[in-house]
């Protein structure tokens, strides 16, 4: 099965000991208070390559995000609640997803959504050539077009969140904007699921501006907790916006 790793609260310099390459991670939002990468060692590329970590922070906006590695039987049920609640939302998907789940596809791209790209195989880009990098994402891009008519796909978010300079270079000369994260949990594992109201403080007490909002789609918790999570979020202010709102604002 097919997840990634989400964040971590010790610093992820070096991930596998490598230098230069990087786990995603950064500093959770503690009582709206804006959350952090200054500490993790690697804010420098990101700003350098234009990849996104938050939203517009002096607005109360918020930037909804799914992982699609696989399908685990709950996508149709958070379609339905986006689509009952009017919230926008980018699904990152693999290859394994566009093969398996051609209706689904095209149910989000109908709706509204934006379908990203998060590899073909889910690999460690890193390890990976420039020429493979590229191969990963165009297959991806390619079968999205011909599935859903999605001509444009410009929002990668890396497998397990595995990263170095090469990666976010590269994948920017290709087009990309990497978009990771500012809210997440520890969702993906679908064996150790606890309960729809675990996933819905878990988000709710991570809510700050600008937050984009990492959930896994094969999470049963998440799809219970959906619903509710965007009513709280409204109930705040906060108002959801797609990334493309995101970019457009922030060029």
């Amino acid at each position: 099965m097919l997840a990634s790793i989400i964040w971590s609260l010790a610093s992820p310099a070096a991930a596998f000991g490598q230098p230069g390459v990087y786990h995603f991670g950064f500093k959770k939002s503690v009582e709206g208070r804006l959350p952090s990468i200054d500490e993790e060692g690697f804010k420098d590329i990101m700003m350098k390559h234009g990849a996104l970590f938050l939203g517009n922070t002096s607005q109360k906006e918020l930037y909804l995000t799914f992982d699609n590695g696989y399908e685990n039987g709950f996508t149709s049920r958070i379609l339905d609640v986006l689509k009952e609640k009017k919230v926008p939302a980018a699904f990152f998907v693999t290859g394994h997803y566009v093969k398996e789940e051609p209706e689904l596809l095209n149910r989000m791209v109908l709706e509204g959504h934006i379908v990203g790209n998060h590899s073909w195989s889910h690999p460690d880009m890193s390890q990976l050539s420039e020429g493979s990098i590229k191969t990963e994402l165009d297959k991806v891009k390619t079968q999205v077009e011909v599935l859903t008519g999605q001509k444009e796909m410009k929002y990668l978010r890396p497998p397990r969140g595995i990263f170095n300079e090469k990666v976010l270079a590269a994948s920017k000369q290709f087009g990309y904007i990497n978009v990771f994260w500012s809210v997440a949990y520890k969702d993906w594992d679908v064996n150790a699921q606890r309960g729809s109201q675990h996933a819905y403080r878990e988000v709710i007490k991570q809510l700050h501006p600008g937050a984009i909002i990492l959930l896994h789609s094969v999470s049963k918790d998440n799809t219970e907790a959906l619903g509710s999570i965007i009513d709280e979020a409204r109930r705040q202010g906060y108002e959801f916006k797609s990334l493309d709102e995101l970019v457009v604002s922030n060029p």
